[in-house]
């Protein structure tokens, strides 16, 4: 594989300012940054476990998402047959919901398409950019987390949870230097705001009054998160970021303000993979016992033809 160019380097797309990297892996590509996850990386991020120590960073499924707190976040049946076997059946959002992993068919980029210059035509005839693409390859490597919730707790200036703030690349560096942590190309970055904790302490009454508020532009849900500007997304890009998992709603700062909104830039132009509403707690409270905060992640989406996501049935291993 050729070295990746800069970010400085993408072709622009016509008459924008933005940049794609749909030519770096060549055409027809379905994996985007995931080509970084070599066996070489995955050996690496195996090595990196030395105690056994299992983290689940997904919360359970019996959690509602908070733009419907009031809905039935999955359903789950039990059929006994005689002898005794019994069979289950469950039915519930593979996009949306709590712990999920988006697709590079989630979103596109205004009327140039999906990553790669995919249109709407070429994902009705075909699988493509379908979920089931990183599940056969495997999202499996080394992981960082960048604990900005207890980095800037412990240095008195705590995130509010319901107010927006951006997270920028400089404050990440810093986070990142203020832990020891070195980056390394196909890391995915775990990053964590405290929105979840925040989240999974209310009560249904607490959570009723987010229900449709998420992606309102004029008076909807305010959180921490990634800043919208092209200069974290080259931020982002240059560091050779994977997958970026987050413990907020959309990994960037809400409310969305102006035209900016970082997905499209990260998941249509970029392929770089995106998840959210991921708990950290636990792993953050280990992570600052031991100052390791460099591990292995393993992450299984469904193989679902042509999804646009799917729970990420993740782990952190360290």
């Amino acid at each position: 594989m050729n070295a990746r160019p800069a970010f400085a380097d993408l072709p622009l797309i016509e008459g924008t300012t933005e940049r794609h990297a749909w030519d770096v892996w060549g055409p027809g590509d379905d994996l985007g940054m995931l080509n970084l996850l070599t066996p070489e990386r995955v050996r690496r991020a195996a090595g990196l476990v030395g105690r056994g120590r299992v983290f689940n960073i997904e919360p359970s499924r019996a959690v509602p998402h908070p733009n419907r707190p009031a809905e039935t976040p999955y359903q789950h049946h039990t059929h006994v047959h005689r002898g005794g076997r019994s069979d289950t059946a469950d039915a519930f959002e593979l996009h949306g919901g709590v712990g999920h992993l988006d697709s590079l068919r989630h979103i596109r980029y205004r009327e140039f398409g999906y990553y790669g210059g995919r249109q709407e035509a070429d994902l009705d005839a075909t699988p493509a950019l379908g979920i089931q693409r990183w599940a056969e390859h495997g999202v499996v490597g080394r992981g960082v987390l960048l604990d900005v919730a207890g980095h800037l707790a412990r240095r008195g200036a705590p995130l509010a949870p319901y107010r927006r703030f951006a997270i920028t690349g400089e404050l990440l560096d810093a986070v990142a230097a203020a832990q020891g942590v070195a980056f390394e190309e196909g890391d995915m970055m775990l990053l964590r705001t405290g929105w979840m904790d925040w989240y999974l302490g209310m009560t249904p009454e607490q959570r009723a009054p987010l229900a449709g508020t998420v992606h309102n532009r004029e008076s909807g849900l305010e959180c921490p998160g990634l800043d919208a500007g092209q200069g974290t997304a080259a931020w982002l890009w240059d560091r050779g970021f994977s997958v970026l998992l987050a413990d907020n709603i959309a990994l960037e700062a809400m409310r969305v303000e102006g035209t900016e909104f970082q997905h499209r830039r990260i998941l249509a132009m970029l392929g770089m993979g995106i998840g959210e509403l991921f708990t950290f707690a636990e792993l953050a409270e280990d992570c600052a016992r031991d100052g390791v905060y460099e591990f292995m992640v393993t992450v299984k989406p469904l193989s679902i033809p042509g999804g646009v996501g799917s729970p990420a049935n993740a782990y952190v291993i360290k």
